[in-house]
C-alpha cells in the first residue's frame, strides 16, 4: 500500500452525530411511561386498602331485615360481584377503569364516574383558588423576607407564616365562618352560589368560570363571594408554608457566585432577583407548590363540612361512612391521578427551568 494511503487510513473520521430524540422530549417520555406504571400501581393499591378496611359492606347498605334474609344477601354480593374472588374483582375492576367505568355507587345508586364528574370540580375551584393565592403571598412574603434579613419585616413574616402553619385548618374555617358571616355577616353563607340565583349552565363544573361563559355576572359576583373564604382558610397553611421555603431558597441563592459577580457587573437589583436568583430558587418553591397542591386536593374534608361545600371530600366520607367500596376506589383512584399529574408537571417545570434536570 503506497504510504499517501497509509496516512488517509491512519487518520480517525469524525463521528457522525446521530439525530435521535431531543433530551426534553425523552424526559417527558420516561416521566410520562413512569406515571402510566405508578397509576396501576394506584389501582391496585386502593383495590387492597379497600377490601382490607373492616367491616361487611353488606350490612353497611341491607336494612335488618334484608340482612336476615340468606337470598337476599346472596343476591345483593352477586349483583355487587362481591361473591367472585378477589383477583377476578381486581381484573373487573381494573378492565372497567380502563374503559372508564368505576362501577356503581351503592348510596346514590349512580355511576361512580357521574357522581365523581360533579363533585371533583368544586373541589378543583377551591383547591385551585387556594393555591394561586397561597402562590402570590407566599412567594412574595418569602422573596422580602430574604432580602430583609434579620430586619423587622423578616421577624413579622417568620412569625405570621409560624402562626399559619400551626393554626389547624378546622379550628379556622370554624372561627372565620363565625365571624365574618355570623357576626359581621360581610361574608356570603355556605354553598356555592346564592340559592335564590342558582348555579349556571354547566360546562366546566367551575361555577365561576361557567358563570363567565353564561355572561351571568350576578351568579359569578356571589360564587367569588362563597369562594373566597374556605379558600383562604386553606390557602393560610400553605402561605406559611411555602414563606418559609421560599425564604430559605432565595437566601442559599444570594449567597451564590454568580449572584455577586452580577451584582459587581452593576447590573439593577431587579434584573438579579428574576433573571437570576428566583429562576435558581424556582426548584424546591415549585417542589413545595405541587406537594401542597394535591394535599389540598385531598384534604378538604373539614373545611367542606364547615362550608356545606359539595365536593369530592363529603362524598368520600359518605362513601367511607356507608362502606361503599365503588365509590372509595373511585375517589382513591382520582387523588391518586391528580398527584400523578402534579408531580408529572412539576416534572415538566424542572426541565423547563433548569436544562440540567433533563441532561441528566
Amino acid at each position: 500500500m503506497p504510504e499517501k494511503d497509509v496516512a488517509v487510513a491512519a487518520v480517525p473520521r469524525p463521528a457522525r452525530r446521530r439525530r435521535g430524540v431531543p433530551p426534553l422530549a425523552r424526559f417527558l417520555i420516561r416521566r410520562i411511561l413512569m406515571a402510566l406504571l405508578l397509576a396501576w400501581g394506584i389501582t391496585l393499591v386502593t383495590f387492597v386498602l379497600t377490601n382490607l378496611v373492616p367491616g361487611d359492606p353488606v350490612a353497611a347498605n341491607l336494612g335488618q331485615r334484608a340482612l336476615g334474609d340468606p337470598a337476599i344477601v346472596a343476591q345483593w354480593r352477586t349483583e355487587h360481584g362481591l361473591d367472585k374472588p378477589l383477583w377476578e374483582q381486581y381484573a373487573l375492576h381494573l378492565g372497567g377503569v380502563v374503559q372508564g367505568d368505576l362501577g356503581m355507587s351503592q348510596q346514590s345508586h349512580r355511576p361512580v364516574a357521574e357522581d365523581l364528574a360533579e363533585y371533583v370540580p368544586a373541589t378543583l375551584e377551591l383547591a385551585g383558588v387556594a393555591i394561586a393565592i397561597s402562590l402570590v403571598l407566599g412567594v412574595a412574603f418569602g422573596v422580602v423576607a430574604a432580602l430583609r434579613r434579620d430586619r423587622l419585616a423578616d421577624h413579622v413574616l417568620r412569625v405570621l407564616s409560624l402562626v399559619g402553619i400551626s393554626v389547624p385548618t378546622f379550628w379556622l374555617a370554624l372561627v372565620a365562618f363565625y365571624v365574618f358571616f355570623f357576626r359581621l355577616q360581610i361574608t356570603p353563607g355556605s354553598g356555592r352560589v346564592d340559592p335564590a340565583l342558582g348555579a349556571p349552565p354547566g360546562v366546566t363544573g367551575l361555577q365561576t368560570v361557567d358563570a363567565l361563559l353564561a355572561g351571568r355576572w350576578d351568579i359569578f359576583t356571589s360564587a367569588v363571594g362563597h369562594l373566597i373564604t374556605p379558600a383562604l382558610v386553606l390557602a393560610l397553611y400553605t402561605i406559611g408554608l411555602l414563606t418559609r421555603f421560599t425564604r430559605s431558597a432565595v437566601l442559599e441563592v444570594l449567597g451564590q457566585d454568580y449572584v455577586r459577580a452580577a451584582r459587581a457587573k452593576g447590573l439593577p437589583g431587579r434584573v438579579i432577583l428574576f433573571r437570576y436568583v428566583l429562576r435558581s430558587a424556582l426548584v424546591p418553591i415549585i417542589t413545595v407548590a405541587g406537594l401542597a397542591f394535591g394535599s389540598l386536593l385531598s384534604g378538604t374534608v373539614l373545611v367542606e363540612a364547615i362550608f356545606a361545600w359539595p365536593g369530592i371530600g363529603q362524598y368520600a366520607y359518605k362513601s367511607a361512612t356507608s362502606l361503599d367500596l365503588p365509590a372509595v376506589m373511585g375517589v382513591g383512584l382520582v387523588v391518586g391521578v391528580v398527584y400523578l399529574a402534579i408531580n408529572l408537571i412539576v416534572d415538566v417545570l424542572y426541565g423547563v427551568i433548569d436544562p440540567r434536570v433533563r441532561l441528566q
